[in-house]
């Protein structure tokens, strides 16, 4: 007996642990070299570890297990042989050709996963994995479009909704009776669950924690009138679409403001080094997208936003958005940045106060835009007003400089020629 031990692998500088979040191949089943065993998840993403060895896999580690760098996994006994892989796969097609009346249509299913031997046909990916379980659909329902047959995404999403769609001609035998009994139990339920908390929810509330306790954070506030930018976008966007194939979101805009006034204040731009007696200034600026992902916040940067075009920093913004709902980013994307910007507005939050991503030492959070009446010129008018707040760490920037840099940001935002101009 050959055996091949499958260990954690080294997965980045700072992660030194990980949480072995599922298994991908059944104990005792036959694996492929390089075909995916299990799902990883790290402090900050979901990774696949792939086999080393093609034979049979044996499990050591069990699902949920948090297992530190070097951990063993699984051990593969090469000695195994592929249990006549190639002859499965079609024999469920000949059977279902026995019935040549059915239909040509199951004909038609049967020989893409003939076709393909490869351990990939029926598999789903992490993220497609995720909506077939949370959709409660058999993956072995789901016919994948992808490579060798693998379930992509869109396969997921479109199983869910056929799956939502199916059950409709049902409620009638509902409706009758079992209708009105799980409404009073709901309302007097005293039942209790406990769930693990995901590695990366562990993560996020131990940094928070850490910022709250070891920083001076404190928060200012001002407010911004956005009938500019938006008379803006509305003008140009057609164009701006023609041209460079995205619109031109109100993100890509804060972006640039923001990094026009850190380069114009390099004290907002700087973070205090790890001793705590020195401050490291930046003559660039990468700034931190908080992203919502249904396993928590991440906040990739885009680097060098001083340099980039409105339509680069969008192009970018869709590009980590997706990969990061997909858990696609990898650490080192995931790293770094000199400052912040989150969104809260866009699920209705009119005023919040963001805490600092360390080490940065400030986080700019924007809200949404409601028409409010002002003052404007001795006359009430209703404008598109948002709630501004930068949080940041009095250690480092003065109070003075975080009160004038977001008066400057809401100087270039409320007349955004300045901004387009560089003044």
């Amino acid at each position: 007996m050959s055996i091949v031990e499958m260990k954690v692998p080294v997965i980045g500088e700072s992660v030194t642990e990980v949480t072995l979040s599922e298994w991908l191949k059944a104990d005792g089943e036959y694996v492929e070299l390089d075909e995916p065993i299990c799902e990883f998840e790290s402090d900050k993403a979901t990774l696949e570890f792939p086999a080393e060895a093609a034979g049979k896999i044996i499990h050591v580690a069990a699902e949920g297990d948090d297992l530190e760098i070097g951990a063993l996994v699984a051990k593969i006994d090469t000695s195994v042989s592929q249990p006549s892989g190639g002859g499965d796969a079609p024999a469920e097609p000949a059977k279902e050709e026995t019935p040549a009346t059915p239909a040509p249509a199951e004909e038609k299913a049967a020989p893409a996963p003939a076709a393909s031997t490869s351990y990939a046909t029926g598999t789903p990916s992490p993220a497609a994995g995720k909506i077939l379980r949370e959709a409660e659909v058999d993956p072995s329902q789901v016919n994948g479009s992808g490579r060798d047959g693998r379930i992509t995404k869109e396969d997921a999403q479109r199983a869910a909704a056929n799956k939502a769609t199916a059950p409709a001609p049902a409620p009638k035998t509902e409706k009758a009776a079992p209708a009105p009994s799980p409404a009073p139990a709901a309302n007097f339920s005293r039942e209790e669950r406990t769930e693990k908390m995901s590695r990366m929810r562990r993560t996020i509330a131990t940094r928070l924690v850490r910022a709250k306790n070891e920083t001076a954070m404190l928060t200012t506030f001002n407010e911004v009138d956005l009938s500019e930018v938006m008379a803006l976008r509305k003008r140009v966007q057609e164009k701006f679409v023609e041209k460079y194939g995205v619109k031109l979101g109100f993100m890509s805009i804060f972006a640039k403001a923001c990094a026009q006034v850190l380069m114009e204040m390099p004290d907002v731009n700087a973070a205090l080094s790890e001793d705590g007696k020195s401050l490291i200034y930046h003559d660039y600026v990468d700034i931190s997208f908080a992203v919502s992902t249904p396993t928590g916040l991440v906040v990739p940067p885009i680097k060098n936003i001083e340099s980039l075009h409105f339509a680069d920093i969008e192009k970018k913004l869709k590009d980590l958005a997706a990969r990061a709902r997909d858990n696609k980013l990898s650490i080192e994307e995931m790293q770094g940045g000199t400052f912040t910007i989150t969104n809260g507005g866009v699920f209705g939050s009119m005023m919040s106060t963001p805490i600092l991503n360390e080490p940065q030492s400030a986080i700019l959070g924007m809200h949404n835009i409601i028409q409010r009446p002002v003052a404007v010129n001795g006359q009430v008018e209703i404008r598109p007003m948002m709630y501004l707040a930068l949080s940041y760490d009095h250690r480092v920037i003065d109070g003075s400089s975080s009160v004038t840099f977001l008066v400057k940001v809401k100087q270039l935002l409320e007349d955004p020629t300045l901004l387009l101009l560089g003044l």
